[in-house]
Formats: C-alpha cells, sequence, structure tokens
C-alpha cells in the first residue's frame, strides 16, 4: 500500500490490507466500482484488453476475514499503471503518419495559427468518443484510494482515519499557474503577461526553450526572476522530437540538464506534453509538469487520472489539471470561462492540484486577454473566499516533499504530526459514512472513533 500511504500520509500501523494480483495473470481492464477504470492483473476473474470492452467489477471479490479487508488485485500495481500511463492508449503509430508528424514540426514556426489548429483538428477527431480516461477531468487516482481507505476502515471497525491534509494550513485546494514561451512574439509578451498576473496578486512559472525557437538573454530571465515570478526549462528547442528514442533522449537530456543549472531551475515542461516516464530519471530536476490528467486534446493520448502530485522514484511530477489555452481558443473555439471553470470545481471537490497553462503567445488578441483575466479573477476570489492556495509550481514542489517526510504520531489518546515543518501542515481525518469517505480537517468538529474495540496501532500489522 506504497501509494496509499504516500498520498495520505496516514499511519502506517493502521493500514491493514492484503491482496491477491493474480499472479502472472494477464494485465487488462476492470472496475473497482462504477467510476473506477482500472488497468492490472487480477485473480477475480477476467479482464478486458479495452477499455471500451464490458469490464467485470470486482467489487463483489472483495473479502473480509479475522485478518482485516482482501483485495482481488495489487493497488499500488493499478495505481502506478495509471499515474505512469502503462495501460494500452492505442495502437502504434503507422510509419507514415510518424513521417507526417515529423515534417509539420519541421514547418510549424512558420504555419500561420489558423492553418495549425485546422490541422490539429484533423490530427485529434474523434477524442470526444474517447471513454477512458474521462474528460474533462478524470479522478479514477483518487476513487481508487479512497475505496482502498474506505475498506480497510470497515475491515477494522474504525469510523475514522488520522492524515496530514494535502496543503498547508489547512487550505481547502492549490492552483498553480504556468506560461510556456514558444516563439519569439511570446517571449517578448511576457513582460505585458507578468503585470496582467500581477494585476490579480499572482505569481506564475514560465518555461522557456533554452535553443533554436528565440535568444534567451541573461537579462530575460533575470527581468522574470526580479519580478517574482519563476523560470523552467521547456523541452530543449521544441522540435517535437525529444522522446523518439530512449538514446536521443538521453542525450537531449544531458543538455536540458546542464540548461537547468545555467536557468537556475528546479522544474521541467516537455514540448507539446510529449512523455515517456520511464525514462524521466535522465532529467536531473526536482519536478515535471509534462503530464496530462486525460490527455484526449493532446497529440499524445493517455493521461495520469490524478489531480495530485506524485513521485516518479525522485522526481515529482505536478500533472496539468486543465485544458490548454490553445486547444480552448483554437480547437474547441470557446472564448468563455465556462470549461475552465467545470475542471476546476471538479478539482477542487477532490481538494487537488489546479493546474493552468496559458501560453504567451495565444493571448495577443484582447478577447483573449479578456478571458484570461477573467481566470485570474476567479482564481484570486476563490483565494479569498474558498482558501485555494495558489502557488507557484516550486512551492508546491517544497510543500510535498516536506509533507512527505511529517508522519502522524500518537500523543496520548490522540494524534499528531511530527517532522520538520509540522508547524504549516494540519491533522485531518478520513470518515466513512455509509461506505463512502470524507475528510474533516481537525477541530471541526468532534474527533471520530480511529481504534476499534480490542484493537490499538500497537497491534495492528503493518501493511503487506
Amino acid at each position: 500500500m506504497r501509494r496509499l500511504i504516500e498520498h495520505f500520509r496516514l499511519p502506517e500501523s493502521l493500514v491493514k490490507l492484503t491482496f491477491d494480483d493474480g499472479g502472472s495473470s494477464p494485465q487488462g481492464f476492470f472496475k473497482f466500482g462504477d467510476d473506477a477504470v482500472c488497468f492490472g492483473s487480477c485473480s477475480a476473474g477476467r479482464v478486458a484488453p479495452s477499455a471500451t470492452d464490458p469490464l467485470p467489477d470486482v467489487r463483489d471479490s472483495v473479502r473480509f476475514d479475522g485478518n482485516g479487508c482482501h483485495l482481488p488485485f495489487d493497488p499500488d500495481q493499478t495505481v502506478d499503471n495509471l499515474l505512469l500511463e502503462r495501460y494500452p492508449v492505442r495502437a502504434a503509430e503507422p510509419h507514415i503518419l510518424a513521417l507526417l508528424r515529423a515534417v509539420y514540426y519541421a514547418v510549424r514556426p512558420f504555419l500561420p495559427v489558423g492553418i495549425r489548429s485546422h490541422l490539429q483538428k484533423m490530427y485529434l477527431s474523434g477524442w470526444d468518443k474517447i471513454p477512458f480516461p474521462s474528460w474533462p477531468v478524470d479522478c479514477t487516482v483518487e476513487r481508487i484510494q479512497e475505496r482502498c481507505l474506505g475498506l480497510l476502515m470497515k475491515a477494522q471497525g474504525l469510523h475514522g482515519v488520522p492524515f496530514i491534509w494535502f496543503w498547508p494550513n489547512g487550505c481547502e485546494s492549490c492552483a498553480i499557474v504556468t506560461h510556456d514561451v514558444e516563439a519569439h512574439a511570446g517571449r517578448d509578451f511576457c513582460p505585458t503577461l507578468m503585470d496582467l498576473d500581477d494585476s490579480c496578486g499572482i505569481k506564475a512559472a514560465f518555461q522557456v526553450i533554452p535553443e533554436e525557437r528565440y535568444e534567451v538573454s541573461e537579462a530575460f530571465l533575470a527581468n522574470i526572476r526580479d519580478r517574482g515570478f519563476e523560470i523552467n526549462v521547456h523541452d530543449l528547442n521544441h522540435d517535437g522530437r525529444l522522446f523518439l528514442n530512449e538514446r536521443q533522449f538521453a542525450e537531449r537530456a544531458a543538455r536540458i540538464n546542464c540548461y537547468g543549472k545555467q536557468f537556475r531551475s528546479a522544474g521541467f515542461r516537455a514540448g507539446v506534453m510529449y512523455r515517456n516516464q520511464s525514462w524521466c530519471h535522465a532529467l536531473n530536476f526536482e519536478y515535471d509538469m509534462s503530464v496530462p490528467n486525460a490527455a484526449q486534446l493532446e497529440p499524445q493520448r493517455g493521461g495520469c487520472c490524478s489531480v495530485f502530485p506524485y513521485f516518479i522514484g525522485k522526481l515529482l511530477e505536478l500533472p496539468l489539471t486543465t485544458t490548454q489555452d490553445y486547444a480552448l481558443f483554437h480547437f474547441l473555439g470557446d472564448h468563455s470561462l465556462k470549461l475552465w471553470q467545470w475542471q476546476i470545481d471538479l478539482i477542487r471537490q477532490q481538494h487537488g492540484l489546479i493546474s493552468i497553462l496559458v501560453h504567451p503567445d495565444y493571448i495577443h488578441g484582447k478577447r483573449e486577454q479578456h478571458i484570461y483575466l477573467e481566470l485570474l479573477g476567479y482564481l484570486n476570489a476563490l483565494r479569498q473566499e474558498k482558501n485555494v492556495w495558489i502557488a507557484k509550481p516550486g512551492e508546491v514542489n517544497d510543500w510535498w516533499r516536506l509533507r512527505n517526510k511529517l508522519s502522524v504520531v500518537r500523543d496520548g489518546a490522540g494524534w499528531r504530526i511530527e517532522g520538520d515543518g509540522s508547524e504549516r501542515a494540519r491533522l485531518a481525518y478520513a470518515c466513512l459514512k455509509d461506505d463512502a469517505v470524507s475528510y474533516r480537517l481537525e477541530g471541526a468538529g468532534p474527533e471520530p472513533r480511529v481504534e476499534a474495540p480490542g484493537l490499538s496501532p500497537a497491534n495492528l500489522s503493518p501493511t503487506q
């Protein structure tokens, strides 16, 4: 239950789940409840080769006995398969399509936005028919984690389980704003974009392409830093070929790492949200922002199915959880706040990370700037009225790493958080009622019963 403990930061002594992953049986799709599509091995019977097939629901195969709760699948394997996109997305790209894609990226800098958007609509046709991940926001990972947590509470007769709240100082959720700088026009618009952000008291992160696209002067970088904004590395040259093969990726990653030191950047984002998470160990950064939550509107389909940061080894992933401005304006043809508000509200329901990506290249027009200012105003209102923490990506990285080192320990009849930086953290309880899990911060009501009769943290075995 590594991922469950990592996500909630709850006492390991309270985690009492066992599982049977089906041994060497083939991996496939199944359901863990009507709204949680999983991929992995399962001992409960046949799995489906595609998410579009009828999917068996394994809830009826969950067993309770004297040892607690027994699952017919490995939760860590299943969650990892989603977070790391180890499930099948679509057939391998035909050679001719790969060739056309290479030609497209060679001429892309010279194509007007209208022609680019037309070609992309052709390439992405059928996006709205993709059943999995769920669009516009997929919270499958969170549903799996909550159901596992509810089952272990049910098995032990617990009314609640203490854990470390997701965000510092009890904030409801978190939001970050990021800007990928793609071309000369975008670079030159950055000062104006910083003015727009500052007008709402929001500091963002600028992802800068280090080679070929435009000159990156120290004065340009210093102006961003001096104004309190953040700088990260954006790909190498944004030619769409970073992940062409592992050898080339390793070679380019070495150069990217050098630019990371030169720019004093802790974060990275790949161009066009292309990615291969199994290669990310070659990146010497603290965090990455290249994985979409649900990638229906991205050239590379898939998605991590989560609205929370998660670790890929030592690298922390901050997933993109909302639609990019380019896709909103030029693909969907939507010049309103409706989709962004819908996605933000869905993410807030999970207390997750609201990740915004707006390019300085695509908001030169008055209409686009008006929509963006509306978005900034909406985020600012959430900060003031709903206690949403608006932070820079580097600040989220620092907090999530700090939180990952904190522990919940016994304190007499209650619990407390222990570790450096614990003064920023808040104790919370996951509460079980009618098989549904809800959350409550400590002090917001009577504490739920954490121990079942005859049980205590000392005699509960650790997770398997």
